[in-house]
């Protein structure tokens, strides 16, 4: 089982909320995670001393490997010389020296990719050709089964309530191209409220039987909540096993003083086209379940 805390859209800055950054380092002190992904938008206007404070807070999270990746505020937006010819300058300094990379752990093969395009798409962002080639080439040698997981600031699905949040440039070709290498699960933030879903519930396709998770973090610690989450912040908890993924949703509560889960989602790992209980059978009112040497060919990447 491998255990992730999704955070996303810190804001340190005027937006930053510093009761509920506490109370987020808490719940992450509490939940144990074996890995943290920071989705982007550590800071308001990218600033040097913004930056520190985002450092600062990273620092406090659990000692257990992160993937960080750059988000649109991460970037000057008005220093316009800054933007041009060293817009990821503060970003590598306080946060890290790689944009795209790669970690490999036992349990999974995670591949950040940065998804800001400072001259081009400062707000919606952008994935190039060859980036969809370099997470090719990163999970080219990953052992059959292992959980792929990509992450981006920028979002690729739009949330169900259609309310701004313009999907990046094509988007459906890049994930045409993730579903081609297998990709179970994409992680992200920008659109300041959650959204926890699959690659199909916008873009349906022939022969499509499984799709890709799809989980969005709203704004973990700042004000700038949207639509149904507007002045709230929220983080996901994701667990991988062997057969499923389950992750749930946690929402900040002033009368708690801390983060509580709201929902809990659940969704097959590829293999396994549906979801047993808890004693290994297949659900009220399906089928006899085919054998297990069947069971285990069924699905994309088998």
């Amino acid at each position: 089982m491998l255990t992730i805390l999704h955070l996303s859209d810190v804001h340190f800055g005027p937006p930053y909320v510093p009761a509920v950054g506490e109370a987020l380092l808490r719940a992450a002190a509490e939940l144990r995670p074996d890995l943290v992904v920071a989705s982007g938008d550590f800071t308001q206007r990218a600033k040097p001393e913004q930056y520190a404070a985002a450092r600062a807070f990273l620092d406090r999270l659990p000692a257990v490997p992160r993937v960080v990746t750059p988000g649109n505020h991460d970037v000057p937006l008005y220093r316009v010389f800054e933007r041009v010819f060293q817009p990821y300058r503060n970003y590598r300094a306080y946060i890290a020296p790689e944009l795209d990379y790669v970690l490999r752990l036992e349990q999974a093969v995670v591949v950040s990719l940065n998804s800001t395009a400072p001259l081009r798409a400062v707000v919606n962002g952008r994935i190039d050709p060859w980036q969809l080639e370099f997470c090719a080439r990163a999970f080219a040698d990953a052992p059959p089964g292992l959980p792929r997981i990509l992450v981006t600031h920028h979002h690729f699905a739009p949330a169900p309530d259609y309310e701004g949040g313009q999907v990046m440039p094509h988007a459906q070709r890049a994930l045409r191209r993730f579903q081609q290498l297998h990709v179970d699960l994409i992680m992200g933030g920008h659109l300041h409220r959650a959204y926890i879903g699959n690659s199909l519930d916008v873009y349906p396709g022939e022969r499509q039987r499984r799709g890709i998770i799809i989980v969005q973090s709203g704004t973990s610690t700042s004000q700038r909540g949207r639509a149904r989450e507007r002045q709230q912040n929220s983080f996901n908890l994701v667990r991988i096993g062997a057969d499923r993924v389950r992750v749930t949703h946690y929402l900040y509560f002033a009368e708690l003083g801390g983060f509580a889960p709201v929902s809990r989602h659940c969704f097959p790992r590829p293999g396994h086209q549906w979801l047993a209980d808890a004693h290994g059978e297949p659900g009220a009112g399906s089928a006899q379940a085919p054998p297990p040497d069947r069971a285990a060919k069924t699905g994309p990447g088998a």
